[in-house]
């Protein structure tokens, strides 16, 4: 994978890279299986929406409990719960009954999924050397990518050619065996001395997270407003604890608040990928199959890209890799803001946004993290910016759907959407250039570093 490291380090990127595929895989797997799964279990339609909303909630919660936790008692133990509790989760779906068993097996499941990158990536920052850091954070997040584009293919196979239960079936011997390698390689790196957990910040953070998340994926303005309350009572209440579940210099650090920022855009922008088949058969009126194809070929080049982009990393630094991601995205989506009704236009926009969405996503943002948050802190800085891109993704999946709606000629509703896009990628190109240069980010990982050690 990285050839210059050790082998115990290569072993423990391996076995942190098959925990993050097999969380990712979970997400995308069951797309051309939802139609199979309502067969089963006799529900309508528009009910199998909960299987990914569902999902996507109890992955929020588990960000926010994992990420903390691992800054407590060590990444192998979070680790290792997280990998145990995705496994349990996976054998009920296979067994569920009913659909609200069906759905409490993908609560369980994406509440083991939603620690692992965070933990995963914290444990990357604990052990590989600054100057590896970036190769090593591109090379786990290109599993996560390969997910990605694997996911509906395999998913749409094993449904044909056997049964959606056995989607899962592949989770129970990959967890077992990255539950034994994580006991041999992962590292634990618990602080010597706890201090109080703050369960009452705890649950309200959740809370917190889970209405608003709730409120935009319902779009329920009412939701959306309780939760936003609930986290600003959260804040408040976190500024007086002695020993707060978030530390709120997270967000005083200039590099880690404009970071966080970045990664909300980015999930908004990732919420034009999902309409691209969509806007390609209402527009050129070509099946699914040739639609999903053309949005294929951005989804190889992102994966194509992100080791690449890892490996950038080390050499430029991040503020030139999200430079030139946030302008291939704008370029890629102004394309094909123009040009969605022409088959080759359509191609090369895909190509050049996956490239630039590539640069944008997994590694670049991580590193920063990695980099710019102390040691004892990591995982829970990471927690949020996965946060924020969930967050992100909500908010421009209801961006797209409401400027195609808002148009009686579905032409305009796409262009103004797509064009709508190409505004967010110019800002997100505006707050990278913010950033630390490459040798100002050296210098604060390595104080960080020498501080940790001492």
């Amino acid at each position: 994978m990285i050839p210059t490291l050790d082998k115990r380090t290569r072993s423990l990127l391996l076995t942190l890279a098959l925990g993050v595929f097999a969380g990712a895989l979970d997400l995308s797997v069951l797309s051309p299986a939802l139609p199979a799964i309502g067969r089963q279990f006799a529900v309508p339609l528009g009910d199998l929406a909960w299987i990914f909303t569902l999902y996507l909630l109890a992955n929020v919660a588990s960000i926010a409990i994992a990420a903390t936790l691992a800054d407590r008692y060590g990444r192998r133990t979070i680790y290792l719960f997280c990998i145990s509790l995705f496994a349990l989760g996976s054998l009920l779906a296979i067994l569920a009954p009913s659909y609200p068993v069906f759905l409490l097996a993908r609560a369980l499941q994406a509440l083991g999924a939603g620690g692992i990158f965070p933990v995963a990536t914290a444990a990357i920052g604990d052990v590989i050397p600054l100057e590896k850091r970036g190769a090593a954070l591109g090379a786990v997040a290109a599993t996560w990518g390969a997910a990605a584009v694997l996911g509906p293919t395999i998913g749409g196979v094993v449904t044909h050619a056997l049964s959606w239960r056995w989607i899962f079936a592949a989770n129970l011997p990959l967890a077992a065996w990255v539950f034994f390698r994580a006991v041999r390689d992962v590292p634990t790196n618990a602080p010597r001395v706890r201090p109080p957990l703050d369960a009452l910040g705890l649950i309200a953070m959740t809370a917190g997270l889970l209405v608003a998340v709730a409120g935009l994926t319902t779009l329920d303005p009412w939701l959306g407003i309780a939760g936003v309350a609930i986290l600003v009572a959260f804040v408040l209440f976190e500024r007086r604890v002695a020993h707060p579940i978030v530390p709120l210099s997270l967000f005083s650090t200039p590099q880690l608040a404009k970071t966080y920022a970045l990664e909300l855009l980015i999930g908004l922008l990732e919420g034009s990928l999902f309409f691209v088949p969509t806007v390609i058969v209402a527009a050129q009126h070509r099946n699914e199959i040739e639609a999903g194809a053309i949005a294929a070929l951005g989804a190889l080049a992102f994966v194509v890209v992100i080791p690449i982009s890892g490996k950038a990393l080390d050499r430029i630094g991040s503020r030139s890799v999200l430079l030139l991601g946030s302008a291939c995205t704008a370029i890629g989506l102004a394309i094909f803001a123009f040009g969605f009704t022409s088959l080759a236009w359509s191609i090369v926009a895909m190509l050049v946004a996956g490239v630039g969405f590539g640069a944008l996503l997994g590694a670049p943002t991580r590193y920063i993290i990695t980099n710019a948050a102390e040691p004892d802190r990591r995982s829970t800085a990471l927690g949020f910016l996965s946060q924020a891109l969930i967050v992100g993704q909500l908010v421009g999946g209801s961006l797209a759907g409401g400027l195609f709606d808002a148009h009686r000629q579905p032409n305009a509703g796409f262009r103004e959407a797509y064009l709508a896009f190409v505004a967010v990628s110019l800002l997100a190109l505006l707050v990278a250039t913010q950033l630390d240069s490459r040798a100002r980010e050296r210098a604060l990982a390595r104080h960080l570093s020498d501080g940790a050690e001492r």
